[in-house]
Order: structure tokens, then sequence, then C-alpha cells
């Protein structure tokens, strides 16, 4: 396909309009029967079952009531599912917020981190009707394995002090100062903890291998609880810490232990608490503080459901459209907001389960969600009895799948060194300081990379001289230079500096544009510097072969009168070849 042709396709995908909803509407109008509909309730409660501890442990960790991370589930799961673009993504609370939904519940409290969900909601939905969806694939890869090993790490290490049952007073801000923190507090292991937390691990890697078919949260988080439950009976000052001990809430002026057994409340996110347990005070300059941890959300949210949504396609054979995900997971993210939802993406280990129970349709994802409203109001007190060690050890084993330790170790053996810096550096910065500071600094150094890169592939070189026979059989006097590679900034000036003196008997040069796909305006700028060199000289200067975005860049800037531009190569030799009988 031509340039030409190739940028009108992205200006018409660009200018195409965005639709909500189009995974549902592409379902029904391909038709949907009894038993699509038998086989998503189906997938949607299996799923919805392995989303409840999932959700639970994952608002803990992120620092607010279990329950939070439920309605997350709920709201964002069943309007992104409805509004969406992927038939069988699930969303939902992640592992890959913690390290950022976490420093800001520390300094803003949950109205604060609420308020930023919802500003986040509000990107994610410009970038979808945008039609940004797209663009987000140019990440590098090296900058995505980097923040998610980093995370894994970060999650894996901060479920220490639950899976031990450690006394600490006040967990540090910084990440080296918890893990300090964390090391310090080793002493204070308290065995019911260490037994629960211990156990749980041990069936989640066991059961898979005994029932590889079978979901392992749903045998082994009941079995743990039960006899955490039985040990507690029997020996009631020896008991695992559970979600009953941990969390409260109020009813009725009645302060009640564990979940809520009630509906997502209506709430707005700018009249809940704040760092100092006040209403938040909305203010501009709030929303301005909030803007960079909205940001990274926003983000790292599409970036982790479009992965998912890709990963989904190859499961299933079908395509998604990213526009539509990004614009109904930002509407699920800013109506999760106002019911007590945090921060939600595409889930890829649940989105895959959901596969392999057979959704067909968003449907099933809509299942999910309403399988954990049913459980909210039918068995909230039953949840209350999970030990928190057992959901230490839940994500624990999360954090682990999630940061592909031998996948990354793979990828250092066989990268170039470059890509294996850009790796370590994402991990580093991620696990050091936060994923803000990750992403930015990888995709800066990721972009500086890419611009070696393009100087490393771009140059001038001399293919004709004036002695001799010459290739493309020229008269003496004519020299021809090959300029092969894209005219970009960074690759421009070395590509144009390496054009040799020509000799005093040269009298025209012909620059052969080729193997030019592309030229911004810094290789513009070079190039009439060395044109405007050439002709100081009294040297002739011809453009041959300039086609697609190069011509449109000189036809929009203008040459001298003196410099000849031909698109057609052959052409523009023809004037300068010898006679017939020397070739």
């Amino acid at each position: 396909m031509s340039p030409k042709r190739i940028a009108r396709s992205v200006s018409s995908a660009l200018l195409e309009p965005a639709y909500l909803g189009t995974a549902l509407r592409q379902t029904f109008r391909e038709g949907y029967g009894r038993a699509d509909l038998l086989a998503d309730l189906s997938a949607g409660a299996v799923v919805g079952i392995i989303a409840i501890p999932l959700s639970m442990a994952l608002a803990i960790a992120t620092g607010v009531p279990p329950q939070m991370g439920l309605y997350t589930a709920i709201v964002a799961g069943a309007l992104t599912a409805l509004l969406g673009g992927s038939r069988v993504q699930v969303t939902g609370p992640t592992a890959a917020f913690i390290v950022i939904l976490a420093p800001v519940v520390h300094q803003f409290g949950v109205g604060g981190l609420m308020l930023a969900t919802g500003m986040a909601g509000v990107m994610l939905f410009a970038l979808g009707f945008a039609r940004m969806g797209r663009l987000i694939q140019f990440v590098p890869y090296p900058v995505t394995a980097g923040f998610t090993a980093g995370i894994g790490i970060v999650i894996g290490t901060l479920q220490v002090k639950d899976f031990l049952g450690l006394h600490i007073e006040a967990m540090p801000e910084e990440f080296l100062e918890k893990a300090l923190a964390i090391a310090e507090a080793l002493p204070t292991a308290y065995l019911p903890d260490c037994l629960a937390g211990a156990a749980t691990l041990a069936l989640l890697l066991l059961v898979p291998r005994v029932l590889p078919k079978f979901p392992a949260p749903l045998v082994v988080l009941p079995v743990v609880a039960g006899a955490a439950y039985a040990a507690a009976l029997a020996w009631p000052d020896a008991a695992a810490v559970t979600i009953n001990d941990r969390f409260s809430y109020t009813l009725g002026g009645e302060t009640l232990a564990g979940i809520p057994r009630l509906l997502p409340p209506f709430m707005a996110p700018w009249n809940q608490p704040g760092p100092d347990g006040a209403p938040l005070t909305l203010s501009l300059g709030l929303i301005k503080i909030l803007l960079g941890p909205a940001f990274a959300i926003a983000i790292l949210a599409a970036i982790e459901s479009l992965l998912s949504a890709v990963i989904a396609d190859g499961l299933t054979g079908k395509k998604h459209d990213p526009d539509s995900e990004l614009m109904g997971l930002g509407l699920g993210s800013i109506a999760g907001t106002f019911f007590g939802g945090i921060a939600a993406t595409g889930a890829i280990a649940r989105t895959a389960a959901n596969v392999r129970f057979g959704a067909r349709s968003p449907i099933a994802s809509i299942t999910h969600a309403l399988v954990i409203l049913i459980a909210i109001v039918a068995a909230a007190p039953l949840l209350g009895y999970l030990p928190m060690a057992s959901l230490a050890a839940l994500l624990m084993l999360v954090a682990w799948n999630m940061s592909e330790a031998r996948h990354v170790l793979y990828v250092l053996r066989i990268a170039p060194k470059s890509d294996a810096f850009v790796l370590l550096t994402c991990i580093t910065l991620t696990v050091v300081f936060d994923m803000v500071v990750a992403v930015s600094g990888g995709l800066v150094l990721a972009s500086v990379l890419f611009i070696r890169r393009m100087a490393e592939v771009s140059s001038v070189t001399l293919v004709d001289t004036s002695a001799g026979e010459t290739m493309h059989g020229l008269r003496p006097g004519v020299v021809v230079y090959e300029i092969a590679g894209p005219l970009f900034f960074g690759a421009a000036e070395k590509a144009m500096s390496s054009l040799h003196e020509v000799g005093t008997e040269v009298r025209t040069v012909i620059f052969d544009f080729r193997k030019i796909p592309a030229m911004d305006v810094t290789g513009l700028i070079n190039l009439q510097s060395a044109i405007r060199r050439l002709r100081s000289e009294q040297i002739d200067i011809v453009l041959a072969g300039v086609h697609g975005q190069p011509q449109r860049v000189l036809a929009k800037a203008g040459t001298d009168d003196n410099v000849i531009v031909e698109s057609d190569f052959e052409a523009a030799l023809a004037p300068y070849r010898a006679f017939e009988s020397s070739r």
C-alpha cells in the first residue's frame, strides 16, 4: 500500500465517529439464541464468584474498605460490558492499580481517590471519543513489561504484612521504607495468620494440579475460612484476623463489623472523607493536584484494558473496538465513583476465565456483576469470615503471575541492550518511586532510543562517481547520492552531515529519494542547508524519485527554481546519461 493510501486510511479512521456498545450490538446483529444465553449465564456466574474475593483483596490492598472493590466490579463491570467494545472482557479492580491508588488514598483520602477516578473516567471517554484507542498499542513492550513486573514486586512485598500478621503501627508512604518496616516487624509474626496464609497459598498452588478445570479460589477460600472459624471457636485467643475484625460500617447509627449487606449506595465523591477523615472540600486547586494521579489512572486503565481485549480477541477469534471500549470504561468509571467504586480496568485473568468457561457476549460480564450484587445482598456476613492472611496469599499469587519473572529474564537475555535497559529502568522506577514516574521515564527513554535507532538507519551514500563506468551510466561530472531511511529529527543531521565534499569536477548532484518514506521539518531544513552549500559552488541539484509524504513536504515548502524535483527517478536521470555508445 502506498504512503498516500495509508495516510488516507488513517485519516478516515480518525474522522469516523466512535460509537458506544459496539460489542453488544454486533452480538445481536449476528444472532443471539438460547444456547448463547445459557453459556453466558454459566460463565458469568463462575467468574462472578471468582471476582468476589479478588475484588475485596484488591480494595483492601489499596487502602479502602473491601465493599468498595465489590461496588467497582458491580457498577463499572456492568456498564463497561454494556457500553464497551469487547465481547468477553471482564472489568473490575485489578492489581496493577494498587501502586497508583494506595498513595492517593494516603494523601487525599477515600474522597480524593473517588474524585481522581471520576476524572480519569472523563479522560478515558475523551480518548475513545477522539479515536485514540489504537494509539495505545504504540507504547513500547519494554515499558509495559517493566512497570507490570515492578507492580508485581511491590504488591507481593506489601502482602507480607497481612500474610504473616505483622504488627506495624503506621506504614510509611515510600516503598523502600515500607519494605524496611516489614523487615523490622518480622519478629511480631502472628502464628494463626501465618498458618492461614500458608495453607491458602499451598492449596491455591495444589488445587489447579488436582482440578485443572476448576477455579481454585472457589475451593480454597471457603475451606480455609471454615477451618479458621472452627479454630477460632476452639481457641478464641488464637484466632486468625478476618475481614470482620479489620473493617466496620455504620448503619442506622450502629457500628457493625464486616461488609454492609446493602446495594451500592449513591454517594457524591466530593462529599467523602479526605485524608483527615472530614468530608473532602472540592476546589479548583484540589482538581489541579489530582490531574497527575487521574492521568496515570487513565493511561494505565487504557493500556491494561486494551491489552486484555487483545488477548481476548486471540482466545475467541473476534475483534474488539478499542475506542468503544475506552468510552465504555470511561462512563463505567465515572458512574462507579457515585456508587462507592474505585478505578477499574479490563482484568486479564478474569477475562481469560470468562472465555474458558464459555462466554460468548457482554451478557456474561453483566451476569458476573449481578452475581457479585446478589452475593453482597445474600451473603455479606459470610464474606466477613475470610481471613486477611488468605486474601494476602491470593494477592501474592496474583503478583507472582503478574510479574512474569521467567518471561522478564528471557527478554533480558535475548533483547538488545537498549531494550533491556528500558525494561530494568521501568522496573526500578516502579518499585522505588511510582507508576507515574515509571511510565513517564520509560516512554521518554524509549523515545530517545527510537531517535537513536532512526539515526542509525538513515544515511547518505555516494553510489555514482564521475570516474569511469557508473551504475547509472551517467556522464562525467554527475554524481548520485542515495538517501536511505526517514529524515526525522535526530536522524536528519547525521544523514546529511555525511554528505561528502564533492570534487571540483562535479557539476551536478542527484539525490536519490526513493528510499525516504517520510521527512519532517528538521530533515527539510538539513536538506535545504546542504542544497544551499552545493548551489553556492554553482552545482546543479536534482531531487529524483520524490514521492508520498516527502513530496508533499517539499511542495509545501517550495524549492529553489534551479533545483529540479522529479517523482520519476529514471526520467530525472535521462538528461544526464552518457551517449548510448559509451554505455
